[in-house]
Protein backbone atom coordinates (compact mmCIF):
# COMPACT_ATOMS: atom_id res chain seq x y z
CA UNK A 1 0.00 0.00 0.00
CA UNK A 2 2.74 2.55 0.51
CA UNK A 3 4.30 1.60 -2.75
CA UNK A 4 0.82 2.35 -4.52
CA UNK A 5 0.47 5.33 -1.72
CA UNK A 6 4.09 7.11 -3.42
CA UNK A 7 2.86 6.47 -6.64
CA UNK A 8 -0.42 8.10 -7.28
CA UNK A 9 -0.33 10.77 -4.85
CA UNK A 10 0.85 13.58 -6.34
CA UNK A 11 -2.04 12.23 -9.11
CA UNK A 12 -5.16 12.38 -6.79
CA UNK A 13 -7.22 14.37 -4.38
CA UNK A 14 -6.80 13.96 -0.44
CA UNK A 15 -10.39 13.94 -0.20
CA UNK A 16 -12.24 15.74 2.70
CA UNK A 17 -13.62 13.09 5.88
CA UNK A 18 -17.02 15.40 6.52
CA UNK A 19 -18.18 15.45 10.39
CA UNK A 20 -22.15 14.45 9.58
CA UNK A 21 -25.20 14.84 12.47
CA UNK A 22 -26.36 12.27 10.66
CA UNK A 23 -27.01 9.27 12.87
CA UNK A 24 -26.39 11.80 16.01
CA UNK A 25 -29.75 10.51 17.77
CA UNK A 26 -27.73 7.25 18.08
CA UNK A 27 -24.93 9.13 19.40
CA UNK A 28 -22.09 7.95 16.95
CA UNK A 29 -19.48 10.32 16.17
CA UNK A 30 -20.16 9.68 12.11
CA UNK A 31 -17.85 10.96 9.30
CA UNK A 32 -18.36 10.67 5.72
CA UNK A 33 -15.33 10.05 3.31
CA UNK A 34 -16.21 12.38 0.30
CA UNK A 35 -14.65 10.44 -2.57
CA UNK A 36 -17.21 12.06 -4.75
CA UNK A 37 -14.93 14.86 -5.14
CA UNK A 38 -12.43 12.62 -6.49
CA UNK A 39 -11.02 12.80 -9.81
CA UNK A 40 -14.00 11.50 -12.23
CA UNK A 41 -16.40 11.98 -9.18
CA UNK A 42 -15.40 8.29 -7.51
CA UNK A 43 -12.70 6.60 -5.60
CA UNK A 44 -12.01 4.36 -8.95
CA UNK A 45 -9.27 7.25 -10.10
CA UNK A 46 -6.86 5.66 -7.16
CA UNK A 47 -6.78 2.32 -8.60
CA UNK A 48 -6.99 3.21 -12.01
CA UNK A 49 -3.96 5.49 -11.35
CA UNK A 50 -1.82 3.14 -9.58
CA UNK A 51 -2.28 0.42 -12.40
CA UNK A 52 -1.55 2.46 -15.16
CA UNK A 53 2.02 3.81 -13.65
CA UNK A 54 2.92 0.12 -12.28
CA UNK A 55 2.56 -0.79 -16.12
CA UNK A 56 5.76 -0.71 -17.65
CA UNK A 57 6.55 1.84 -20.40
CA UNK A 58 6.15 -0.21 -23.19
CA UNK A 59 2.84 -2.27 -22.03
CA UNK A 60 1.71 1.06 -21.94
CA UNK A 61 2.44 2.19 -24.91
CA UNK A 62 -0.48 -0.59 -26.58
CA UNK A 63 -2.70 1.52 -24.87
CA UNK A 64 -5.45 -0.65 -22.49
CA UNK A 65 -8.75 -2.29 -22.45
CA UNK A 66 -11.32 -2.24 -19.39
CA UNK A 67 -14.50 -3.08 -18.17
CA UNK A 68 -16.85 -1.00 -16.07
CA UNK A 69 -20.52 -0.27 -15.41
CA UNK A 70 -19.38 3.69 -15.61
CA UNK A 71 -17.48 4.97 -12.74
CA UNK A 72 -14.29 2.82 -13.78
CA UNK A 73 -14.53 3.03 -16.93
CA UNK A 74 -14.37 6.79 -16.39
CA UNK A 75 -11.11 6.99 -14.20
CA UNK A 76 -9.34 4.84 -16.99
CA UNK A 77 -10.08 6.93 -19.22
CA UNK A 78 -9.36 9.71 -17.30
CA UNK A 79 -5.65 8.50 -16.35
CA UNK A 80 -5.01 7.01 -19.48
CA UNK A 81 -5.58 10.84 -20.65
CA UNK A 82 -3.53 11.96 -18.62
CA UNK A 83 -0.82 10.22 -18.86
CA UNK A 84 -0.49 10.00 -22.88
CA UNK A 85 -2.29 6.35 -23.63
CA UNK A 86 -5.21 5.06 -25.45
CA UNK A 87 -7.89 3.47 -23.34
CA UNK A 88 -10.98 1.19 -24.89
CA UNK A 89 -13.90 0.87 -22.43
CA UNK A 90 -16.12 -2.24 -22.82
CA UNK A 91 -19.62 -1.46 -20.81
CA UNK A 92 -22.80 -3.67 -19.98
CA UNK A 93 -25.42 -2.33 -21.98
CA UNK A 94 -27.71 -2.16 -18.50
CA UNK A 95 -25.02 0.84 -17.61
CA UNK A 96 -25.79 4.31 -16.56
CA UNK A 97 -25.85 6.74 -19.87
CA UNK A 98 -24.49 9.36 -17.86
CA UNK A 99 -21.73 7.40 -17.12
CA UNK A 100 -20.93 5.42 -20.25
CA UNK A 101 -20.75 9.48 -21.59
CA UNK A 102 -18.27 10.87 -19.43
CA UNK A 103 -16.31 8.04 -20.11
CA UNK A 104 -15.99 9.10 -23.91
CA UNK A 105 -15.86 12.89 -22.90
CA UNK A 106 -12.70 11.58 -21.08
CA UNK A 107 -11.05 10.05 -24.25
CA UNK A 108 -12.24 6.28 -24.14
CA UNK A 109 -13.34 4.34 -26.28
CA UNK A 110 -16.88 2.78 -25.24
CA UNK A 111 -17.16 -0.59 -27.04
CA UNK A 112 -21.42 -1.85 -25.23
CA UNK A 113 -21.13 -6.00 -24.97
CA UNK A 114 -23.20 -7.80 -22.69
CA UNK A 115 -26.49 -6.85 -20.30
CA UNK A 116 -24.21 -7.44 -17.28
CA UNK A 117 -20.55 -6.55 -15.65
CA UNK A 118 -19.43 -10.17 -15.83
CA UNK A 119 -19.88 -10.71 -19.24
CA UNK A 120 -18.75 -7.53 -20.40
CA UNK A 121 -15.86 -8.18 -17.71
CA UNK A 122 -14.83 -11.69 -19.62
CA UNK A 123 -15.07 -9.86 -23.46
CA UNK A 124 -12.61 -7.45 -22.23
CA UNK A 125 -9.90 -10.13 -20.80
CA UNK A 126 -10.24 -12.10 -23.95
CA UNK A 127 -9.96 -8.70 -26.08
CA UNK A 128 -7.02 -7.55 -24.44
CA UNK A 129 -5.43 -11.24 -24.43
CA UNK A 130 -6.23 -11.38 -28.25
CA UNK A 131 -4.77 -7.71 -28.66
CA UNK A 132 -1.73 -8.00 -26.41
CA UNK A 133 -3.40 -5.24 -24.18
CA UNK A 134 -2.89 -4.57 -20.74
CA UNK A 135 -6.62 -5.00 -19.06
CA UNK A 136 -7.36 -3.05 -16.18
CA UNK A 137 -10.03 -4.83 -14.33
CA UNK A 138 -12.23 -2.52 -12.00
CA UNK A 139 -11.48 -4.92 -8.90
CA UNK A 140 -9.99 -8.41 -9.87
CA UNK A 141 -6.07 -6.67 -9.45
CA UNK A 142 -4.30 -6.39 -6.55
CA UNK A 143 -2.51 -3.14 -8.39
CA UNK A 144 -5.95 -1.70 -8.94
CA UNK A 145 -7.17 -2.56 -4.85
CA UNK A 146 -3.88 -1.38 -3.35
CA UNK A 147 -4.83 1.83 -5.65
CA UNK A 148 -8.25 1.91 -4.06
CA UNK A 149 -6.34 0.83 -0.64
CA UNK A 150 -4.93 4.66 -0.25
CA UNK A 151 -8.17 6.05 0.50
CA UNK A 152 -7.40 3.91 3.84
CA UNK A 153 -3.85 5.72 3.65
CA UNK A 154 -5.82 9.21 4.20
CA UNK A 155 -8.39 7.52 6.46
CA UNK A 156 -5.71 6.70 9.41
CA UNK A 157 -3.96 10.48 8.74
CA UNK A 158 -7.24 12.22 8.83
CA UNK A 159 -8.81 10.18 11.96
CA UNK A 160 -6.18 7.93 13.82
CA UNK A 161 -9.09 6.78 15.87
CA UNK A 162 -11.69 4.62 14.10
CA UNK A 163 -13.97 2.33 15.10
CA UNK A 164 -15.95 1.33 11.71
CA UNK A 165 -15.55 1.95 8.48
CA UNK A 166 -18.85 1.16 6.16
CA UNK A 167 -17.80 0.14 2.61
CA UNK A 168 -20.23 -0.56 -0.65
CA UNK A 169 -19.46 -3.73 -1.65
CA UNK A 170 -19.44 -4.88 -5.38
CA UNK A 171 -16.26 -6.85 -6.55
CA UNK A 172 -14.97 -6.13 -3.56
CA UNK A 173 -11.77 -4.42 -4.19
CA UNK A 174 -12.71 -0.79 -2.21
CA UNK A 175 -13.14 -3.41 0.88
CA UNK A 176 -9.80 -5.05 0.08
CA UNK A 177 -7.76 -2.05 -0.37
CA UNK A 178 -9.30 -0.14 2.48
CA UNK A 179 -9.26 -3.04 5.05
CA UNK A 180 -5.86 -4.27 4.60
CA UNK A 181 -4.61 -0.96 5.34
CA UNK A 182 -7.19 -0.30 7.92
CA UNK A 183 -6.56 -3.05 9.50
CA UNK A 184 -2.32 -3.22 9.19
CA UNK A 185 -2.80 0.18 11.44
CA UNK A 186 -5.55 -0.33 13.46
CA UNK A 187 -6.44 -4.02 14.16
CA UNK A 188 -9.88 -3.77 16.09
CA UNK A 189 -11.51 -1.30 13.70
CA UNK A 190 -14.34 -3.33 11.96
CA UNK A 191 -15.15 -3.31 7.88
CA UNK A 192 -18.60 -3.39 6.85
CA UNK A 193 -19.50 -4.32 3.41
CA UNK A 194 -22.90 -3.17 2.43
CA UNK A 195 -24.41 -4.47 -0.65
CA UNK A 196 -27.83 -3.66 -2.30
CA UNK A 197 -30.45 -6.48 -1.67
CA UNK A 198 -31.34 -6.71 -5.41
CA UNK A 199 -27.45 -7.33 -6.16
CA UNK A 200 -25.26 -8.79 -3.34
CA UNK A 201 -23.82 -11.61 -5.40
CA UNK A 202 -20.64 -11.23 -3.20
CA UNK A 203 -21.95 -10.95 0.22
CA UNK A 204 -23.76 -14.15 -0.66
CA UNK A 205 -20.73 -15.88 -2.14
CA UNK A 206 -18.72 -14.70 1.08
CA UNK A 207 -21.32 -16.85 2.87
CA UNK A 208 -21.33 -19.87 0.63
CA UNK A 209 -17.78 -19.90 0.80
CA UNK A 210 -17.58 -19.75 -2.98
CA UNK A 211 -17.91 -17.26 -5.96
CA UNK A 212 -21.08 -18.07 -6.89
CA UNK A 213 -23.25 -17.09 -10.26
CA UNK A 214 -26.29 -15.26 -9.43
CA UNK A 215 -28.70 -13.06 -11.37
CA UNK A 216 -29.20 -9.07 -10.05
CA UNK A 217 -32.12 -7.13 -10.38
CA UNK A 218 -32.17 -3.52 -11.50
CA UNK A 219 -30.87 -1.20 -8.45
CA UNK A 220 -30.09 2.51 -7.38
CA UNK A 221 -26.55 1.08 -6.71
CA UNK A 222 -25.85 0.10 -10.88
CA UNK A 223 -21.60 1.00 -9.02
CA UNK A 224 -21.95 -2.12 -7.06
CA UNK A 225 -24.23 -3.93 -9.16
CA UNK A 226 -23.69 -7.71 -11.19
CA UNK A 227 -21.68 -10.27 -11.30
CA UNK A 228 -18.08 -11.15 -9.56
CA UNK A 229 -15.49 -12.65 -12.16
CA UNK A 230 -14.39 -16.44 -11.21
CA UNK A 231 -11.45 -16.40 -9.28
CA UNK A 232 -11.19 -13.22 -8.29
CA UNK A 233 -8.65 -12.20 -6.10
CA UNK A 234 -11.03 -9.79 -4.02
CA UNK A 235 -12.85 -12.84 -2.68
CA UNK A 236 -10.40 -13.72 -0.24
CA UNK A 237 -9.31 -10.52 0.92
CA UNK A 238 -12.96 -9.67 1.30
CA UNK A 239 -12.99 -12.74 3.63
CA UNK A 240 -10.68 -12.38 5.78
CA UNK A 241 -10.94 -8.42 6.19
CA UNK A 242 -14.97 -7.78 6.33
CA UNK A 243 -16.19 -8.24 9.55
CA UNK A 244 -19.84 -8.19 9.04
CA UNK A 245 -21.84 -7.84 5.63
CA UNK A 246 -25.48 -5.48 5.38
CA UNK A 247 -27.72 -5.50 2.77
CA UNK A 248 -29.61 -2.96 2.29
CA UNK A 249 -33.19 -2.43 0.21
CA UNK A 250 -34.17 -0.53 -2.65
CA UNK A 251 -36.08 2.40 -0.07
CA UNK A 252 -33.01 2.02 2.22
CA UNK A 253 -30.46 2.98 -0.22
CA UNK A 254 -33.12 6.26 -1.42
CA UNK A 255 -33.66 7.19 1.89
CA UNK A 256 -29.71 7.47 2.76
CA UNK A 257 -29.56 9.27 -0.36
CA UNK A 258 -32.07 11.79 0.57
CA UNK A 259 -30.38 12.45 4.10
CA UNK A 260 -27.60 13.14 2.77
CA UNK A 261 -28.45 15.40 -0.11
CA UNK A 262 -31.15 17.18 2.49
CA UNK A 263 -28.25 17.18 5.41
CA UNK A 264 -25.04 17.97 3.05
CA UNK A 265 -26.53 19.44 -0.15
CA UNK A 266 -24.52 16.70 -1.42
CA UNK A 267 -25.76 14.60 -4.21
CA UNK A 268 -24.55 10.91 -4.09
CA UNK A 269 -25.06 7.52 -6.00
CA UNK A 270 -26.52 4.78 -5.45
CA UNK A 271 -23.31 3.19 -4.10
CA UNK A 272 -22.45 5.39 -1.55
CA UNK A 273 -25.91 5.33 -0.32
CA UNK A 274 -25.71 1.59 0.29
CA UNK A 275 -22.69 2.76 2.09
CA UNK A 276 -24.74 5.40 4.58
CA UNK A 277 -27.96 2.94 4.41
CA UNK A 278 -26.03 0.10 5.83
CA UNK A 279 -24.47 2.87 8.61
CA UNK A 280 -27.83 3.41 9.68
CA UNK A 281 -29.31 -0.22 10.02
CA UNK A 282 -26.69 -0.71 12.75
CA UNK A 283 -25.97 2.77 13.78
CA UNK A 284 -27.72 1.62 17.53
CA UNK A 285 -24.78 -0.81 17.94
CA UNK A 286 -21.79 2.33 17.21
CA UNK A 287 -23.30 4.66 20.17
CA UNK A 288 -20.11 6.94 20.91
CA UNK A 289 -17.80 5.48 18.44
CA UNK A 290 -16.07 6.60 15.45
CA UNK A 291 -17.80 5.60 12.70
CA UNK A 292 -16.99 6.82 8.96
CA UNK A 293 -19.31 5.75 5.67
CA UNK A 294 -17.38 6.22 2.24
CA UNK A 295 -19.30 8.18 -0.15
CA UNK A 296 -17.67 6.14 -3.07
CA UNK A 297 -18.90 8.60 -5.62
CA UNK A 298 -21.33 11.30 -6.91
CA UNK A 299 -22.14 10.72 -10.79
CA UNK A 300 -25.86 10.47 -9.90
CA UNK A 301 -28.23 11.25 -13.12
CA UNK A 302 -30.84 14.47 -12.80
CA UNK A 303 -33.43 11.81 -13.81
CA UNK A 304 -32.39 9.27 -10.51
CA UNK A 305 -31.71 12.33 -8.67
CA UNK A 306 -35.23 13.99 -9.21
CA UNK A 307 -36.85 10.40 -8.45
CA UNK A 308 -34.98 9.53 -5.13
CA UNK A 309 -35.42 13.16 -3.59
Amino acid sequence: MERAEGRIRSRIVTTPLLASPIGADTGADFRLKLENRQHTGSFKARGAFNKLLALGDAARRRGVIAASTGNHGAAVAFAARELGVSARVIVPSSADAGKVAAIAALGGEVVTYGEDSAVAEAHARDLAEQEGRPFVSPYNDVEVAAGQGTLGVELTGQLSDIDAVFIALGGGGLLAGVGAWIKSVRPGAAIIGCSPENSAVMIASLRAGEILTLDSRPTLSDGTAGGVEPGAVTFGWCRDLADDLVTVSEDEIGQAMRLVYRTHGLAVEGAAGVAVAGFLKQAEQWRNRRVIAVVCGGNVSPAVLRAVL
